[in-house]
């Protein structure tokens, strides 16, 4: 029932939202960028609610239930990105006149297989994103009612997949807008409401934890993965006693640990409340502050390399309007990564079983019936399920856009007719990729996003904006260094065999070294040959300030690839200056 009364509303509204952006699509930037007519503040709430996706909305939560305190670093690292977009790469990317980040590339570098390396990364990138999306729709929805893990998978796909093959990139922008403002209200009126019912005990715990080690109650465990548990002393589970050694606990099995009982231990984890849990840096296997280093790298200069976070910067009708996006956007996510500090430290006493499960990411809706068991804790158990429903549906609206703008834009060009059904073929093949993935933490698969961004379009867009002398050759070497770096280590994580100390460290969070990496290879590979003819020119455009087309202009129709068709109107001074740099 809890399901039906959060998920029901959220997607009839958004069904209903999308269609108020509904409107005749003609053209490819009709479609994917909605002819560039957003405005700074609408289009500052649609970037939050699409930027604020289950790892924000959930899996911050989660992570501090099980790593600690040192995970509230991501969500710093999450908002001080935009402030490095605002600064870098917001307006030199709108000025590109670019719709998508493989047509900037192309556009600055006149290279056809950058653009199409470009668009295998976004897949890459958009892949790593949106599994997570569907994934944690689908642990949530089994945590609060029961139903299988694939009806939350599905019913997020096939939503997504409806409001963008009718409505595009108009019909995302209202729909994430409405749902950053709904996500806003329904994870900050539940937390305060928790900080009132809990009492001043459980608050004073919260802040002052106590290492999880016995059952302070008989408390019933339901396993959504299989776990191996590390029996230290014997444990009496429903009639059978174990003896210490290892206890494998299968999928959708619930054991029951009697009061007083000793907390058994988890590969790779620490419980929730001890030392370790408490110290205010990530603690990954490796050295704390270079793993907290890590995760900053990933996430800041991620930010500015994430497709469907650019997209959005060329919905701005200019250069100026897109900076105020970024720092606006700075101020919304802000407001909201208050909260998730709040839901992690209440998770750590209230339901610190979770770390046995694995399935810390569903703290945040398991916390309502911890504190109240009857109408008001189900009230909230629906309005935070509905919360982190509105998440899924937010961030996968922009990251299936990218994809379909990946394949039916620079890969396999085609009109609006193509990109439609590129959506749906998009969130069919994403959905297949979600079943199996219920083990992986969604945290991860979102920081390994970050990871593979900051390592290929974060230099790319950079290098590309401010440095003159960078050759396609430069540009092509530095995204492959990152992104088969990146892709590498991840593959060593999930097939190699285990590593730990420094060198796991730098296996599991490789931004350290692969953004370096890439840095150094594509400057290196520049110097040694030469730039484009128009190298000059084409800087120019992307740093003088342009006139805004008229609100009632539109672009001429089959000009909506690559370079804008707006005309720049430039002074003769700029047209001097211009010549000069050419030569």
């Amino acid at each position: 029932m809890i399901a039906v009364l959060a998920v029901a509303p959220v997607v009839l509204v958004t069904l209903l939202v999308g269609l108020r952006g509904v409107a005749a699509m003609r053209t490819t930037s009709d479609f994917l960028v909605a002819s560039r007519r957003v405005s700074p503040l609408l289009n500052s709430a649609a970037v939050s609610g699409e930027y604020l996706s289950a790892a924000s909305f959930l899996g911050v939560a989660g992570l501090v239930v099980k790593d600690g305190v040192g995970a509230l670093w991501y969500p710093v690292g999450f908002t001080a990105g935009y402030v490095a977009m605002l600064v870098l790469v917001a307006a030199p990317m709108r000025r590109s006149g670019a719709v998508t980040v493989p047509d900037f590339a192309e556009a600055r570098l006149g290279s056809r297989p950058l653009r199409l390396l470009s668009a295998v990364v976004v897949l890459v990138i958009a892949g790593l994103y949106l599994v997570p999306q569907f994934r944690t729709a689908g642990l949530v929805l089994t945590a609060v009612s029961g139903t299988p893990y694939w009806v939350g998978v599905v019913i997020a796909a096939v939503v997504a997949a409806l409001i963008l093959a009718v409505g595009g990139m108009r019909a995302a922008t209202y729909v994430q807008a409405f749902q950053f403002f709904l996500k806003l209200a329904l994870f900050i009126v539940p937390a305060l409401w928790l900080l009132f019912a809990v009492g001043p005990q459980t608050r004073h715990d919260a802040v002052h934890p106590a290492e999880f080690t016995r059952f302070a109650r008989d408390t019933p465990v339901t396993f959504s993965l299989d776990v191996t548990l590390e029996l230290r002393e014997p444990v009496t589970l429903g009639n059978h006693t174990h003896p210490p050694g290892e206890l494998t606990a299968r999928a959708g099995q619930t054991l029951v640990f009697p009061e007083g009982a000793e907390v058994p231990g988890v590969r790779g984890g620490a419980p929730p409340g001890g030392p370790d849990w408490q110290r205010p840096l990530l603690d990954d296997d490796g050295p704390p502050l270079l793993s907290t280093w890590a995760v900053l790298l990933a996430t800041v200069l991620g930010t500015m390399g994430l497709p469907h976070v650019l997209m959005r910067l060329h919905t701005s009708p200019d250069g100026r309007a897109a900076r105020r996006t970024a720092a606006i956007t700075v101020g919304l996510l802000s407001v909201f990564y208050l909260f998730p500090g709040v839901y992690g430290l209440l998770g750590s006493v209230l339901v610190p079983q979770l770390y046995l499960t694995g399935a810390t990411d569903t703290a945040v809706v398991a916390l309502p019936a911890q504190v109240d068991t009857g109408t008001t804790g189900a009230v909230f158990t629906t309005l935070l399920t509905a919360g982190a429903f509105a998440a899924f549906l937010a961030t996968s609206l922009g990251l299936l856009l990218v994809v379909a703008g990946a394949i039916s834009h620079d890969l396999l060009p085609g009109g609006v007719r193509r990109l439609r059904l590129t959506v749906v073929a998009a969130a069919a093949v994403v959905v297949l990729l979600a079943l199996p993935a219920a083990r992986l933490d969604a945290g991860v698969l979102v920081t390994w996003g970050f990871a593979v961004a900051a390592a290929t379009f974060c230099p790319l867009l950079v290098l590309g904006a401010w440095w003159t002398r960078l050759t396609p050759a430069g540009a092509i070497a530095g995204v492959c260094a990152g992104l088969l770096g990146t892709c590498g280590a991840f593959a060593v994580v999930l097939f190699g065999p285990g590593l730990t100390g420094l060198a796991g460290l730098l296996v599991a969070q490789p931004a350290p070294w692969a953004v370096p990496l890439a840095f150094a290879t594509m400057v290196g590979v520049s110097l040694r040959g030469r730039p484009p003819a128009w190298a000059a020119q084409a800087m120019l455009r992307l740093h003088l300030p342009e006139r805004a087309p008229e609100p009632s202009a539109r672009p001429p129709a089959g000009r909506d690839r690559g370079h804008s068709s707006w005309p720049t109107r430039r002074s003769s001074a700029v047209r001097r200056v211009t010549r000069r740099l050419g030569r």
